[in-house]
């Protein structure tokens, strides 16, 4: 027998030695197989054994032999932190913990015993998080009556995420992802002028919706329209679905005439106010109708030179939209605009329809002649791909 096939052979049946709980047979073997030369698995296997005889220093220095061999093993790292914990608690153990979880195989992929750690490293993570944010709260608590409301939500948000409680907001267009754009969930009102006008037109809009859900409740159709045998994802539910339908004044930037003729007064509101203006591809203007006790799932939009306004219209009760880390109620009468690149989802907990407008205004931050510039690229990737 050969050198390689002696050492495979020790290391078999120290991994079987291992299996019937007998560490010190098992170290034995693998002290033969190291005389033959040190390997990745026959680390792993010392350190399994060492600490089943309760040796966890041991076992933590052999782990750390082996991830300097392969410094992205999973199972080492989930290893190591385990030992960790065992020596010093969770508040040790947990960036290792948190390293090992950023390399993950897919839950799927694991067997259960693997899985089981993987959920054990997940709480241990989150209760170190929650433990740090609990801390930190404290410790700046009587600096925070000094603060305004607003920057005060800001830093609330910051220090979660600081802990490692949330995720900074990121923003994932399906489209266009421009550069040096700020990722804002929901933008401050005072770049916004026209909201205050937007809003104290709420009565006349709402009386031509109700006209519209009287006389045309059926021409309101699924928001989420997928063809036969194209990946829903998350949209099986509402996928053709009443539960979630709109109207639309504006689509892709074509005006809906039929629509617009029956609300004459709501097209000219719309008509006066800074719309995002895109030869084929905006304004877009919607009633949004949400049927009682619906989710519209966690997504996100397609380009993040245009931001949504939201007007809340028909209210019967409590309705959520969560934004990034922030979720808020509508409130009749109040617009706001947010970032929808940045993944946001909507409940309407109520007993009876929701209904909102919706419609897309430029990105605050980008100059005339850049909204020029960008309509004109978006314009000729859209050639492009017809052409070819």
């Amino acid at each position: 027998m050969n050198q390689t096939n002696q050492q495979q052979m020790l290391l078999q049946r120290a991994a079987e030695a291992i299996a019937r709980r007998d560490p010190q047979g098992a170290l034995q073997l693998l002290d033969q197989a190291d005389a033959l030369g040190r390997t990745h698995n026959g680390l792993l296997n010392r350190a399994l054994a060492l600490r089943l005889i309760g040796d966890f220093r041991g076992s933590l220095a052999v782990l750390d032999d082996a991830l300097s061999m392969q410094p992205y093993d999973f199972i080492a790292l989930l290893a190591k932190a385990a030992m960790l914990e065992k020596l010093g608690g969770e508040k040790i153990a947990a960036e290792t913990y948190r390293n090992a979880l950023k390399i993950a195989p897919p839950r799927s992929q694991c067997p259960p015993a693997i899985v089981a750690q993987i959920d054990h490293a997940d709480g241990v993570v989150q209760r170190h998080a929650q433990a740090l944010r609990d801390h930190m709260r404290s410790a700046v608590e009587e600096l925070r009556a000094s603060v305004d409301p607003s920057t005060l939500d800001r830093f609330d948000e910051g220090l979660e995420i600081y802990a490692g409680v949330k995720a900074p907001p990121k923003q994932e267009p399906i489209l266009l992802n421009y550069p040096r754009l700020p990722a804002i969930p929901f933008y401050d009102r005072t770049l916004f002028p026209w909201l205050g006008e937007l809003e104290a037109a709420t009565p006349v809009i709402q009386a031509e919706l109700t006209a519209l859900l009287e006389d045309s409740l059926d021409e309101f159709a699924p928001y989420i329209a997928y063809p036969k045998g194209a990946p829903v994802n998350q949209w099986g539910e509402l996928n053709h679905s009443r539960k979630w339908t709109s109207l639309w004044l504006w689509k892709d930037g074509e005006k809906q005439q039929s629509v617009c003729d029956r609300c004459p007064k709501t097209t000219e509101i719309l008509e006066g106010l800074p719309m995002a203006r895109q030869d084929g591809f905006a304004p877009t203007a919607v009633f949004s109708a949400l049927e009682p006790h619906t989710h519209i799932p966690a997504h996100t939009g397609s380009a993040n030179v245009r931001l949504l306004t939201h007007l809340p219209l028909i209210l019967p009760g409590p309705a959520r939209f969560r934004v990034g880390n922030t979720t808020r109620e509508w409130k009749m009468g109040q617009a706001w605009v947010f970032d929808d690149t940045i993944e946001h989802e909507a409940w309407n907990d109520a007993d009876e329809m929701r209904v909102i407008l919706i419609f897309d205004v430029w990105n605050p931050y980008l100059t005339p002649a850049e909204q020029t510039l960008i309509t004109a690229m978006m314009k000729a990737q859209q050639a492009f791909m017809v052409a070819r």
